[in-house]
């Protein structure tokens, strides 16, 4: 299990100190040694590694990680080079064609994205192998409910997009009126046909961040192949 290092650790420090902590890290480290776990265990905290609080601009909240073979690496929505996208990344990718005229990649790495401030969270850190929502209750949406609260409590403005009910669900943890709150269906094949495709949320991210005085995101994801 990977370890927090920037200035995450100032906000969520506490955590490591509570009761439930104790018991998810070692929930955790008994699933690594008996079970098939993604993301791999040094990737746990990529989101928190890649967009140190001091830079989040955005927040993109996903439920768990994929739990197939190679896809999770710890960006929420995000797999690696040679991973095929999966169905609500390639609905991402439509409608931010739609929204900005980005053309749709070959690959699905967002890690781009987390390099510009854009915080990738999912508000469960670990899976079992083809079991999702497997480790939801095991203290995770604790631990990144206080990392929402450390962002909510920043005093800049940041843009929240919450696609779907769970996350709409921590819409009670952002009180900040600095902020922008972004709501839509998932984007998932079931629900984007419901009010994800048309929402423009990237558009809508950018003219906020603008009119605040911050650089857009570059939402474009190259083609790697």
């Amino acid at each position: 299990m990977g370890a927090i290092a920037n200035d995450w650790l100032v906000p969520l420090k506490p955590e490591f100190s509570k009761p439930y902590y104790a018991r998810l890290y070692k929930t955790v480290r008994e699933e690594y040694a008996a079970r098939r776990v993604y993301p791999p265990a040094d990737e746990i905290f990529t989101a928190f590694e890649l967009t140190p609080l001091s830079e989040v601009k955005v927040v993109i909240l996903g439920q768990d990680p994929y739990h197939e073979e190679g896809q999770a690496h710890g960006l929420s929505f995000s797999v690696k080079p040679g991973i095929d996208i999966p169905p609500s990344l390639q609905n991402i990718y439509k409608e931010l064609q739609a929204d900005c005229g980005c053309y749709i990649p070959d690959n699905g790495y967002l890690e781009k994205w987390a390099r510009q401030g854009v915080l990738m969270l999912n508000t469960v850190l670990t899976v079992r192998a083809h079991q999702a929502f497997s480790h939801a209750d095991i203290g995770w949406k604790e631990f990144t409910d206080a990392a929402i609260r450390a962002v909510n409590a920043v005093d800049r403005p940041v843009v929240f997009i919450l696609w779907g009910r769970p996350a709409q669900q921590k819409k009670a943890l952002l009180n900040n009126p600095k902020h922008l709150i972004i709501e839509s269906p998932h984007p998932s094949p079931l629900s984007a046909s419901r009010g994800f495709f048309g929402s423009r949320p990237f558009s809508r991210t950018n003219a906020f961040l603008v009119a605040n005085g911050l650089s857009p995101i570059d939402w474009q994801i190259e083609n790697i192949g």
